[in-house]
């Protein structure tokens, strides 16, 4: 049975997880994009930030039977470390760039590129040894979601919460990774 201790602390990361695709997906919802293509992006974020934790799931499994209690001080620094990024990323100085052009080629590098994050996070899980099933359709339904939130947003809201979500989420990771160097 799986219960809620388990259940919402997996929550709580894939939150966090979601993040940088909500925030991504405001800044490319100001594109006026059709429906069908929100759902596709929402989807496609969502199949990815699945896809990654799997490697990394696999992987920290694999580590955590091979050199145990070393792989899980690993697991809380990998978690400390996306997050302080998430916190730099928060406070870094962005560039104007030109629009984004909304090809499936483009969105498919762009759902790479934004749910990468998640294979460290996976890594961390495996270590942990927690269920994959559970938290892989945690962080893909909550990543399409936010994607589908932001996009929706984004139409509307001209780039107020971007920096804000990034340090919500890396607050959330942090804690997590903090909580397990010292009191797992």
């Amino acid at each position: 049975m799986f219960y809620f201790t388990e259940s919402l602390p997996l929550m709580l990361m894939a939150l966090a997880l979601s993040m940088d695709a909500f925030s991504v997906s405001l800044g490319l919802g100001m594109q006026n994009l059709r429906l069908r293509k929100i759902l596709f992006i929402g989807l496609l974020f969502g199949v990815f930030h699945m896809a990654f934790p799997i490697f990394g799931l696999v992987l920290g499994r694999y580590l955590s039977d091979e050199f145990g209690q070393v792989t899980l001080m690993i697991s809380g620094l990998v978690l400390i470390f996306v997050g302080f990024h998430m916190f730099y990323s928060a406070f870094s100085v962005h560039k104007s760039k030109p629009l984004f052009h909304s090809s499936n080629l483009s969105i498919f590098l762009l759902a790479i590129t934004v749910s990468i994050d998640s294979a460290p996070v996976g890594l961390s899980l495996g270590i942990a040894g927690v269920r994959t099933a559970i938290a892989l359709l945690f962080f893909g339904s909550f990543t399409a979601l936010f994607t589908w939130t932001g996009l929706l947003i984004g139409r509307k809201v001209k780039g107020f919460l971007n920096a804000y979500s990034e340090l919500l989420g890396g607050s959330i990771l942090l804690s997590f990774g903090l909580y397990i160097l010292f009191f797992s």
